[in-house]
């Protein structure tokens, strides 16, 4: 009944706990099992609910007011209470308490959590063997409480051993519990399996104990005996014949059979891994004790054999081979040795009669012929002719001189980008014989171009070899490799190296490009706001960023390198346009943006001219001007009975040609941003001309009488104040 109310969600196991409150007080628990056992690292879930109250209030704790170690989610009449993951803190009696109106109802359940996670592990303490004692280790990591283990081993179907733990731990901790078995093992066992049983006895009314086992099939070693040897034909040999030596050794598993020889000092050369040795062409120095020996993770066993190879008369050997490949510049010696000849007499020349462009040196049984240093002068057949007595033998070597010293070196004819065509170069330097030289370019696993060179007897001498390959390159090949490799083929011959090679890692460039640039707030702002303005590129390597201002003549600024400019209390004097550019080795992008600073209008200044009073029928000019800059928006206006009328005016001028009466009255002007607004007033006084008569006035006569006499009397004042200083007198009186 307990593991039916369990649901499997993933890994982990949710637990319900459903309490019920009814009208009568009562509540159920849902399991009745007062405990549950949770998995250390799994989820668990508790909930508890009441169908009979409709808005009831819950809450969690634990018996000992420890901390819940999980997460309380309410809904509706249930309440639910996770745990994820369990660990060790969560191992308490749970209560949750509902209330609904006046009535407190609370429930509790135990939760108890365990460890049990692995599978127990097989472990020998030496490789098991018939009649030798071993110890078996079963061990079981990671679990807990190890109070509830049991540990039990078997071998067939026979228990071998059966081990509890019943002392509980001091503290709360995950342990590894093992169970030790020491045995002999006998030829009956082979095959046999190693069982290790542990148990967790966790369980309730009908739950089961939980189980993990581990099955180990038993290996048991026969360690190497009866190791014996056939040999065919014999071992008493003539140099130049061949042997067949046989070796068989009994164990488990089969032994494996190792041939070796036993040198001067003692040691073990190694010759074969094969239970047959066969060795052809023998000769004096071949002689020697032969040793196999079985060998399996047990044990050892040798048998030994000795050869005799009987010499034959004089012979004559050149080293190092009927052939050699010789780098150019270096030294080489070659050798004839003569064994079986007392006093042998020795000869060297080419097999065309050229010079020897070498030194001869004969000592003993050996005489050597030394090329130093080498040059392609030396590609040449060489014989050396040794007398004994009346005996002529003759051996000859092959020299073939080669230069193959560096590397292939990779050159571009320009930076790598994307789009444009580059030549990429691949030069062997000072290599000979190139007509054996091969030169393949490859960019990544395909190939884009081969060159075999031709021929060309008349050149003995060190070359320069390359090849030239043109391609675009584009953004996929970056992080690709391009590989010059060069071959040299000389007959098949060993030397090192035959091949060379060298790498180069692509980065191809990608020029800036969709450079833009991020404004925020805005490109138009007041003045005193803050404003970001971010600039991006793309481009390969990543375009460096420059910010410039434009200056007035078209110049460019430099102010930043940063990807991001900002102004933090921006003012007038900030307005301008910006250049953003991206800057990588294959290029440049620039985008530009304009940012104004804004202030609400002021300075503003609303005149007539010539005067704010003038007669009827003059020209009137009503200009309004602001301080701002940039300009604002000006709009004239006339006031009149219903309101104001707006003004046709040209950048905040309005001309009145021909002032009428009408035109008096009041003038306003407006000056305006996205701001704020200025307003500023005037009073146009427009006064009338005075009519013309066709009739003379009275005061008109009086004036035109009092002028006729006016004059001559002027007249007279200056006749008589002349005269009076003429006589000295300065009294106006008597003038």
């Amino acid at each position: 009944m307990f593991r039916k109310m369990f649901v499997i969600f993933g890994a982990s196991d949710i637990l319900w706990m459903v309490f019920a409150v009814s009208q009568a007080s009562q509540i159920d628990i849902f399991p009745s099992e007062p405990e549950i056992f949770a998995q250390i690292g799994h989820s668990v879930s508790l909930t508890c609910s009441t169908a009979s109250c409709e808005s009831p209030s819950f809450s969690w704790r634990t018996q000992m007011d420890s901390p819940l170690n999980g997460k309380v989610r309410n809904e509706g009449t249930t309440s639910m209470l996770i745990m994820d993951p369990v660990s060790f803190g969560n191992e308490h009696q749970y209560l949750c308490t509902v209330i609904c109106g006046a009535i407190k109802l609370e429930k509790a359940i135990q939760v108890k959590i365990y460890s049990f996670s692995k599978d127990p592990e097989i472990h020998f303490s030496s490789p098991p063997e018939v009649g030798k004692q071993v110890t078996v280790t079963c061990s079981v990591p990671d679990v807990y409480p190890f109070e509830r283990l049991e540990i039990e081993l078997f071998k067939g179907n026979r228990s071998m051993k059966i081990q509890d733990f019943l002392e509980p731990s001091e503290e709360k901790a995950q342990e590894t519990k093992s169970l030790e078995v020491t045995f002999s093992p006998t030829d009956e066992d082979i095959g046999k399996a190693l069982v290790c049983q542990a148990t967790l006895h966790i369980y309730d009314d009908d739950s089961p104990p939980k189980v993990r086992k581990t099955t180990k099939q038993l290996e048991v070693y026969i360690s190497p005996k009866d190791t014996a040897i056939s040999v065919d034909p014999s071992t008493r040999l003539q140099e130049g014949d061949s042997v067949t030596m046989t070796c068989t050794s009994a164990g488990l598993p089969a032994p494996r059979i190792l041939w070796s020889k036993k040198l001067d000092n003692g040691n073990l050369q190694l010759l074969s891994e094969n239970a047959t040795l066969t060795l052809i062409s023998m000769r004096a120095e071949d002689s020697g004790i032969y040793v196999c020996e079985g060998d399996n993770p047990v044990g050892k066993d040798r048998k030994e054999v000795e050869l005799i190879v009987q010499e034959k008369n004089f012979t004559v050997e050149i080293l190092p081979g009927p052939q050699i490949a010789a780098q150019i510049g270096d030294s080489v010696v070659l050798t004839c040795d003569v064994r079986d000849c007392d006093s042998p007499s020795f000869s060297w020349r080419t097999q065309i009669d050229s010079p020897l462009k070498g030194e001869v040196r004969s000592e003993g049984s050996k005489s050597t012929l030394t090329l130093s240093p080498v040059s392609p002068e030396n590609e040449h057949f060489y014989l050396c002719t040794v007398m004994c007595g009346q005996k002529k033998l003759e051996k000859r070597i092959q020299v073939k001189p080669y230069s193959f010293s560096s590397d292939p070196e990779i050159e571009m004819s320009g930076p790598l980008v994307s789009g444009n065509p580059v030549t990429v170069s691949c030069k062997v330097p000072n290599v000979y014989p190139f007509d054996r030289l091969e030169i393949e370019l490859l960019k990544g696993e395909s190939i884009m171009m081969n060159k075999i060179f031709s021929k060309d007897v008349s050149k003995k001498a060190l070359e320069t070899k390359s090849l030239e390959k043109t391609f675009i390159p584009t953004t996929e090949d970056t992080g690709n490799v391009l590989v010059c490799l060069a071959r040299l083929s000389i007959d098949e011959m060993e030397f090192e190296p035959k091949q060379r090679q060298r790498t180069q890692t692509l980065y191809v460039n990608v020029a800036p490009r969709d450079t833009t640039i991020l404004v925020s707030p805005s490109s138009i702002l007041e003045e005193g706001s803050s404003v970001n303005m971010t600039c991006a590129s793309d481009g390969l390597p990543a375009p460096k960023i420059l910010w410039h201002r434009q200056l007035s003549n078209g110049d460019l600024q430099p102010i930043s390198e940063n990807a991001t400019l900002t102004f933090t209390s921006t003012k007038m004097e900030d307005s301008g346009i910006y250049v953003c550019e991206g800057i990588n080795q294959a290029g440049r992008s620039r985008k530009e943006v304009e940012l104004i600073i804004q202030v609400a209008p002021k300075d503003i200044q609303l005149t007539a001219f010539p005067s704010e009073s003038v007669k009827e029928g003059d020209t009137v000019i009503i200009s309004c001007t602001c301080g701002n800059v940039p300009p604002t928006l000006i709009i004239l206006k006339k006031k009149a009975e219903t309101g104001y009328t707006v003004l046709q005016s040209t950048d905040g001028a309005y001309t009145i040609h021909r002032a009428q009466l009408e035109d008096a009255g009041v003038y306003q002007c407006e000056s305006k941003n996205e701001v704020g607004s200025q307003l500023r007033s005037l009073t146009l006084d427009v006064k009338g001309r005075e009519s013309y008569k066709d009739y003379f006035s009275p005061g008109l006569l009086v004036l035109y009488c009092a002028s006729s006499l006016i004059i001559p009397a002027i007249g007279m004042i200056i006749y008589f104040a002349r005269r009076a200083n003429m006589t000295g007198s300065y009294s106006l009186v008597e003038a």
